[in-house]
């Protein structure tokens, strides 16, 4: 199989990762089986589906190290696009339905009002911020124009992804075993990133010299 056409089937296989959660959110919904609170369970559904694309985005680059592939890198921007766009229709729930958009200036004081007070509405909104710069710069015209500073821009991938599993984790009350998962794979992914090797000659130099 050529070059172009593995390429191809990764784009697939990405394309129809991220579309899927939708589509059986749609059949759910054609179905009425939303559940007994049908906001909340959609925001929840967002909200997880995004954090879940944050961690694949954040997978391409050890797959690529491990397997010596050259595709996972190319579906990056892909997946984090994807993974953005879950959590802008996360927070447009939560905005139009738990704050009442018909009613701007009370929706605004409510939002003011829950980042003080609530922990987990806290670090999603920060989470969400940190993001939207790597939305937006995420052309290729961004990257030409900022050079070398585009890949420390976009190393704000990590602590939002952070953020978002600390949000998931304050967020629920009772089993936290699914959002410590998560928070498990980051943390994982994470230390498969450290520079271990640059990381032990340089604890270890010290002592040859003495």
């Amino acid at each position: 199989m050529s070059p172009q056409a593995r390429l191809w089937l990764w784009r697939l296989a990405a394309w129809a990762l991220a579309l899927t959660p939708l589509g059986l959110l749609g059949q759910r919904f054609m179905q009425g089986d939303l559940t007994a609170n049908p906001i909340e369970f959609i925001e929840h559904y967002l909200g997880i589906w995004s954090l879940r694309l944050l961690l694949v985005t954040l997978a391409m680059t050890p797959l690529r190290q491990l397997t010596g592939w050259a595709e996972p890198i190319k579906l990056r921007r892909t997946l984090g696009l994807w993974a953005y766009a879950y959590l802008c229709l996360h927070f447009a729930v939560y905005i139009v339905f738990d704050l009442n958009i018909l009613q701007p200036a009370h929706a605004a004081a409510q939002l003011g009002e829950d980042l003080v007070k609530r922990t987990y509405i806290t670090l999603g909104f920060v989470g969400w911020l940190l993001l939207l710069p790597l939305a937006v710069t995420s052309t290729d015209g961004w990257q030409r124009r900022l050079k070398r500073n585009w890949k420390k821009l976009h190393r704000l991938v990590y602590p939002a992804t952070l953020l978002g599993a600390l949000h998931f984790v304050w967020l629920v009350k009772k089993d936290v075993s699914e959002p410590l998962l998560y928070l498990a794979v980051l943390i994982a992914l994470l230390a498969l990133r450290w520079p271990w090797p640059q990381l032990k000659r340089a604890i270890l130099r010290p002592h040859a010299t003495t």
